[in-house]
């Protein structure tokens, strides 16, 4: 794997949804090693719902969110901090010393997002809180569809929602990279096959299990218990040719009548 000095590399933020969490660092170590990919982990607690590592540039990043499921988006990383103070001191040295690279171009269109770990925030209370980074350097027109860059400023309050802080454990800030792949949950829903069993894995889990198999493109994948064809459909989706067999003769000639059948 290639490996860089730590003045070459740059902080990323990857915020993943809190699903399946026992899954998240066998999925992602998959994914690096697919890409040949060697991050440098700054902080990745094992339960909290992110990572924080170095990268060489945005290309591993788009590697990375084009393939992980568990990903919900990842930034890239301009201050972190405990305290709210700290966090803007931390934002405005950071701009003052690389306010070129934050605004190639100034007349760039922007917005920022406000993001929340166990608790929510009124309209009224994201919007202060966005009109607080007042002092950033960007001078081109707010958009909030589609713009040029796309700012996101994170609280996150722990894990326990019945004992919600008042204040946040910890405060993040950067600009958006990529969104993981998050959707294909929704394409492969269970809820829109032609054919279900018992047995038909959650789209989520068979997406996972694909990505710690490596599937690519022309790879040919097989599956002795094939069942409905939850995990072989997901293997497709990433480009794998695919085929399997099975024990019970109904199933496979959709004869079957799932004891689901009646849910909604």
């Amino acid at each position: 794997m290639l490996k860089m000095s730590n003045q070459q590399l740059k902080r990323y933020l990857f915020w993943f949804a809190h699903e399946h969490v026992d899954f998240r660092l066998a999925e992602m170590e998959s994914i690096f090693d697919m890409f040949n990919i060697d991050p440098c982990t700054i902080t990745r607690p094992k339960e909290h719902p992110y990572w924080i590592m170095a990268l060489p540039d945005e290309n591993a990043v788009h590697q990375i969110a084009s393939r992980a499921v568990s990903l919900r988006f990842c930034l890239e990383l301009w201050a972190q901090d405990k305290q709210n103070e700290d966090l803007h001191n931390s934002l405005k040295a950071y701009s003052a010393k690389n306010s070129e690279a934050m605004v190639r171009d100034k007349k760039k269109s922007f917005k920022i997002v406000v993001e929340t770990f166990c608790k929510h925030f009124s309209q009224r209370e994201k919007i202060n809180k966005i009109d607080s980074f007042s002092y950033l350097p960007f001078e081109g027109p707010v958009k909030l569809k589609n713009p040029d860059i796309t700012l996101c400023y994170i609280e996150h309050y722990g894990l326990n929602p019945n004992n919600i802080p008042e204040e946040p454990h910890e405060y993040f800030f950067g600009r958006w990279i990529a969104d993981g792949q998050r959707e294909l949950i929704q394409k492969l829903s269970l809820k829109t096959r032609k054919f279900i069993g018992n047995t038909s894995m959650d789209p989520q889990l068979s997406l996972i299990m694909a990505n710690q198999a490596q599937i690519r493109n022309g790879d040919l994948v097989f599956d002795p218990f094939v069942g409905t064809g939850s995990l072989l459909i997901a293997a497709s989706h990433f480009g794998g040719y695919t085929f399997g067999t099975d024990i019970d003769f109904l199933m496979l000639h959709g004869r079957t009548r799932p004891t689901r059948i009646s849910q909604k």
